[in-house]
């Protein structure tokens, strides 16, 4: 039996930075001191030999990484996103449909632990995925 699941998956923003300016009493002209934001998480596909087919993808359709958090004074850089892992079974073909309506295939998951980044987090980037088990 073949299984076919349209998803959509999308990698998490990056956090914001902070415009901040060093202030203390015997230093006048301090200089910057703002952090930068936290990188947002991606999304990986993940062959796991715990599930058996696609159908617990049948009611969530879209799956999103965490966002990075913002930076703060002190040189405080932000947070990182948390990364997410999607488990599918061993076995599935991992396609990424373009504008044509055209498939390409990303990754075929023939190993246990095998895995393939399809969203890279910072952009928050969306992607039409096609995942297949054969």
């Amino acid at each position: 039996m073949i299984y076919k699941r349209e998803i959509v998956v999308g990698g998490g923003r990056g956090g914001d930075g902070c415009v901040s300016f060093r202030r203390e009493k015997y230093v006048p002209f301090g200089g910057p001191d703002g952090g930068d934001g936290g990188a947002g998480g991606d999304v990986v596909v993940v062959a796991s030999h715990n599930m058996v087919d696609l159908g617990l993808m049948r009611r969530k359709k879209e799956f999103v990484a965490g966002n990075g958090r913002r930076g703060s004074s002190w040189r405080k850089h932000g947070k990182r996103g948390e990364d997410l892992a999607i488990s599918v079974p061993v076995g599935t073909m991992v396609f990424t449909k373009t504008h044509p309506g055209k498939e390409v295939l990303l990754a075929d998951l023939n190993t246990r632990g095998q895995k393939v980044l399809v969203a890279k987090g910072g952009r928050e980037g969306w992607v039409m995925l096609v995942l297949l088990q054969r």
